[in-house]
């Protein structure tokens, strides 16, 4: 399969997204450990944090389709973008509300409100017609 570059304009950040958000929400649903420090004390943490894997999950299978079929492209471009801004948007609640996260969670902040707005500009852009 050979990939043009305006293909490879439209898809990287569902590419991306798709690298960072699986072993994400694996961490999230099987392995919280000392990385994230969250210590869940009931099932229904557990329950939670599997279920937020899930969605995780769920969202990267889309992206992760629409990398080879054209046609669920406009509503995985939309999905991403709607799902990194609401990621951002929560972060930086919780900043204004909560104080400081880790570095970790400032970084994935900063990183999700690029690959939002990446997804707004493709999906605004020429490239996407072209298609």
């Amino acid at each position: 399969m050979k990939l043009s570059s305006t293909s490879i304009i439209i898809k990287i950040h569902l590419f991306i997204s798709v690298i960072i958000v699986v072993p994400i929400s694996l961490i999230y649903g099987f392995d919280l450990g000392d990385f994230l420090k969250l210590q869940p004390n009931s099932i229904d943490e557990y329950n939670f944090y599997k279920a937020i894997s899930g969605l995780y999950l769920g969202f990267s299978a889309l992206w992760l389709i629409a990398l080879f079929k054209n046609s669920y492209l406009s509503t995985a471009l939309l999905s991403n973008c709607i799902f990194m801004f609401g990621l951002a948007g929560g972060r930086i609640m919780s900043i204004v509300f909560d104080g400081n996260p880790s570095n970790a969670y400032l970084y994935g902040t900063i990183g999700e409100g690029i690959l939002g707005f990446y997804g707004l500009w493709v999906l605004n852009s020429k490239y996407i017609k072209n298609l």
